[in-house]
């Protein structure tokens, strides 16, 4: 059974809730720890907030084969991982910022591993131990900045740039054979349209690999990478981004 976690404003405060087959509850305890459904409420009418407020967002670049074809770049040996800052952080329903004299901003549809508690060292078997649920990720990035060589911190580190949500889902089948559906689109039209499946680096691999480089602490969001399809934004328009299983974050671009 999927389990969705949704962070709302409730009453004025943010709450968690836990939708499981169309019936929604408030969460009583904590999403890191012990919890449980509890009192009843409506399915809709509440604001949906970032699920998370991470230390950090990891990203691991270039982790699609087709994605880097796109980009003209040589398959990377391990994983090439970034750090968003949690400044960069944005809900549902929340506007992403074109920054002036940026250039070309791109949209980069991610699945994304929600940490459920510290993480240090871990072993690929031991790595799903580790995962509170999925989410949805944008990348936002700005291209041109990128390609000039202003670093990765630069291009995809300003405010607004790693729209999350609009849940975290338990229980999704990340590791089955055809992977999870990753999806981009702008207006309601298909940019990109792939699955977990085509990652080169897997689940447990980039969550190994990147607790032995640095502390993972409850909430953190790693970006697993994105399929090919990348595509500029513009002032006016929506972005979405679906992940199966997950459902469906939409911002519009101002």
């Amino acid at each position: 059974m999927i389990k969705r976690l949704y962070r709302i404003d409730y009453k004025g405060q943010p709450r968690y809730a836990v939708e499981e087959s169309g019936t929604w509850r408030l969460v009583e305890g904590d999403v890191f720890g012990d919890f449980t459904a509890g009192e009843g409420i409506a399915a809709t009418g509440h604001r949906v907030l970032a699920p998370v407020s991470p230390s950090k967002i990891v990203c691991v670049g270039l982790n699609y084969k087709d994605h880097a074809a796109e980009q003209n770049k040589p398959l990377p040996p391990e994983p090439l991982i970034f750090i968003k800052p949690s400044t960069s952080v944005v809900g549902p329903g929340d506007a992403i910022v074109l920054p002036p004299g940026a250039g070309r901003v791109d949209h980069e549809a991610e699945a994304g591993i929600v940490i459920g508690k510290r993480a240090t060292r871990v072993s690929e078997a031991d790595a799903h131990q580790y995962i509170l649920g999925i989410t949805c990720v944008n990348d936002v990035t700005a291209r041109e900045l990128q390609n000039k060589g202003a670093g990765y911190t630069r291009a995809k580190g300003f405010d607004t740039f790693a729209p999350i949500g609009p849940c975290i889902a338990q229980g999704l089948d990340y590791s089955r054979a055809d992977g999870l559906r990753v999806e981009g689109l702008v207006n309601g039209a298909t940019r990109q349209d792939s699955s977990t499946r085509e990652l080169i680096f897997t689940i447990p691999e980039v969550i190994a690999f990147i607790s032995n480089i640095m502390t993972l602490l409850p909430g953190d969001v790693i970006a697993t990478g994105t399929p090919s399809g990348i595509g500029p934004l513009h002032a006016g328009e929506t972005v979405t981004i679906r992940v199966e299983g997950v459902g469906e974050l939409t911002n519009p671009v101002t």
